[in-house]
């Protein structure tokens, strides 16, 4: 018996891509692609100094066109990630934000003078930069919005942001969509970033982009924003530690303790607690009990609420 093997012939991705619309050629996407930088160099900065008070610069550094995954793989983890949506437009898109703007601008929210505010190191953003990070890709989707002029003035519908380290791979079964990662250079006082629009070339062949007039706006809206970022702070989870201190053992002692070994509290009657979260002490506490758990009772403020706030956002 003779084992038949399938000979059909199998089209190339790339050339299958172009037949259908969904890759062009380099003068075409590279044309569309630096008139959308054009859109977010004169718009983005409008937007943040009319919203926020603060001055940025945003100009386009060029594009890449490729798989969309390779694409968004090769920005790499220093980014933080949003998965959109516009209907009439892309039914999906991926926008992009360097952590250190987020980073940076978090300080900036909270108070700091820009001469105040270095280039921070990369890493990962923590949850409520994220917050942040949320609104930051809210006016990069307006831009977007605004400048495709898709039928029905649709908003852009934005999932939750995530870190470059935690985006989900593909479904493998999927059929792979070329796209193209248009970058841009961001600047905020000394903070230099990058922000990049991640397009399925199918919908970014069929856009015509337009630049909307400036609306220039006052910045009225900037307590609005502190206030948000402070509202999503107090509505976020944070760990608590409890810290007692026990009484004092010579290295002796201490290095023959066992399992089982008893050590007692330093103090005699209501033991002391310090109460902290991310290594700030907040609060002065007593050790109790109540029922069958064990249990803190608050004495007094360490720290004031204004103080908790700025380390809890760092």
């Amino acid at each position: 018996m003779t084992e038949q093997t399938d000979n059909s012939p199998t089209i190339d991705l790339a050339l299958l891509a172009k037949l259908t619309g969904g890759l062009g050629d380099y003068k075409t996407v590279e044309k569309i692609c630096s008139e959308f930088g054009q859109l977010y160099a004169e718009f983005l900065p409008d937007v943040f100094q009319s919203e926020t008070g603060f001055s940025i610069d945003v100009s386009y550094t060029g594009f890449q066109s490729g798989l969309m995954e390779d694409l968004l793989r090769e920005l790499g983890p220093d980014f933080a990630f949003v998965n959109g949506s516009l209907r009439n437009w892309s039914p999906n898109f991926v926008l992009g934000c360097g952590n250190t703007f987020v980073i940076g601008l978090m300080e900036r929210m909270l108070g700091a003078e820009a001469s105040m505010v270095q280039q921070p190191p990369n890493r990962p953003l923590s949850d409520i930069e994220l917050d942040l990070a949320t609104m930051v890709f809210e006016r990069i989707a307006n831009v977007l919005r605004s400048g495709v002029n898709a039928p029905g003035g649709f908003e852009a519908m934005l999932e939750r942001p995530y870190n470059g380290k935690d985006r989900v791979a593909p479904d493998e079964e999927g059929r792979p969509e070329f796209g193209a990662a248009i970058r841009m250079a961001i600047e905020i006082g000394k903070v230099t970033s990058e922000i990049a629009l991640v397009i399925p070339q199918k919908a970014l062949l069929k856009t015509k982009v337009v630049t909307p007039k400036s609306k220039g706006q006052a910045g009225k809206q900037k307590q609005e924003w502190a206030a948000r970022i402070a509202e999503q702070v107090r509505r976020s989870q944070v760990t608590l530690e409890a810290r007692i201190r026990l009484q004092s053992m010579t290295l002796n002692a201490v290095s023959r303790l066992m399992a089982g070994d008893v050590i007692a509290f330093e103090d005699k009657s209501d033991v002391r607690v310090q109460v902290s979260a991310n290594g700030k002490d907040m609060y002065t506490c007593e050790f109790g009990r109540s029922g069958e758990r064990y249990t803190v009772r608050v004495k007094d403020n360490v720290s004031s609420e204004d103080e908790l706030l700025r380390h809890l956002m760092k």
